[in-house]
């Protein structure tokens, strides 16, 4: 099959490429390249894959990435709370108007897989959130994804993948991510402040993230039209069990703040049961994925956590 993959070289892409390339398929990555290309370094070596530099808000660029392609993996976007307050108008018109061109632009028998998220619920701390809980989100981020979210849905042919929290080693890392950030500080700082630590979210392996892309791909018809949670009830934990599960492999000094603020307040607990009656189940669990982290955490540096976003 022939798939294009936009923003293909940000941390979900350089983790979903390589597969994609390994199951034979003819990969074409669309992205602008803001934060470099190296994490598709080891993709050059396949004759299958393409590169094409551009951004989803370009409908000529766009248009010609999408020429001859069976299936299309958005996942071009401003990712996370930090990034969108950052620079709103470009997470607005990457977000949402970036994903109007795409349905403009495309095919009807062009298939449709979309990174939406679960920052649309927002915060929900008494409630096990489903795929009909209504959309609620408390950022821009969740704001914008959940507008792009009912217009792929709408368009048909389609499926939406609300992912929780993303952790774990990818070839282009983030280190805005919750668990990915408190293990960095942990091994670079040997010290760690958390507030709010009762604040639960759920996580999902970076690795599990690509391969449910794959999942929909081998069993499109059986997916199509509808919308998922993707992760696990077993990686529901608190802020404060995440820091706990590091010091499991880290030796560092840890603090829960009874004074301070995040600024995303979300608070959820999610069923993915939907898609697990569909036959996909993760992977990595968190101590695994934080084991992995540790030991590319002795590898990287960033004077900026926030740098890589």
């Amino acid at each position: 099959m022939r798939i294009l993959v936009t923003g293909g070289a940000g941390y979900v892409g350089s983790a979903m490429v390589p597969m994609l390339l390994e199951r034979g398929h003819k990969v074409r990555v669309f992205d602008n390249l803001k934060f470099g290309g190296q994490g598709l370094l080891p993709c050059t070596a396949s004759r299958d894959f393409e590169l094409i530099k551009g951004d989803v808000c370009d409908e000529n660029a766009f248009g010609k990435a999408l020429d001859g392609m069976d299936a299309v993996v958005h996942l071009a976007a401003i990712v996370g709370y930090p990034a969108c307050k950052k620079e709103p108008q470009v997470a607005h018109s990457t977000n949402v108007e970036g994903t109007a061109n795409l349905l403009k632009l495309r095919r009807q028998d062009q298939k449709i897989m979309f990174a939406s998220t679960g920052s649309i619920y927002g915060s929900i701390p008494d409630y096990v959130c489903n795929e009909d809980t209504p959309r609620a989100p408390i950022t821009l981020y969740g704001e914008t994804k959940a507008k792009a979210e009912e217009a792929i849905l709408e368009a048909g042919n389609s499926v939406a993948y609300r992912f929780a929290t993303a952790f774990g080693v990818s070839n282009r890392m983030r280190l805005d991510l919750m668990p990915n950030d408190f293990t960095y500080q942990a091994v670079k700082n040997r010290n760690l402040i958390v507030y709010e630590g009762g604040f639960k979210r759920t996580f999902v392996h970076v690795r599990d993230m690509a391969r449910s892309f794959m999942f929909a791909l081998d069993n499109w018809d059986k997916v199509k039209d509808d919308v998922y949670n993707v992760g696990h009830e077993s990686m529901n934990f608190t802020k404060e069990d995440v820091a706990r599960k590091i010091m499991k492999f880290v030796d560092f000094y840890l603090h829960f703040a009874e004074v301070g603020k995040d600024d995303d307040q979300r608070n959820y607990e999610v069923s993915y049961e939907k898609i697990r009656r569909k036959g996909f189940e993760t992977t990595v669990d968190l101590d695994t994925g934080i084991a992995e982290l540790v030991r590319a955490c002795q590898l990287i540096s960033f004077s900026n956590p926030f740098a890589n976003v």
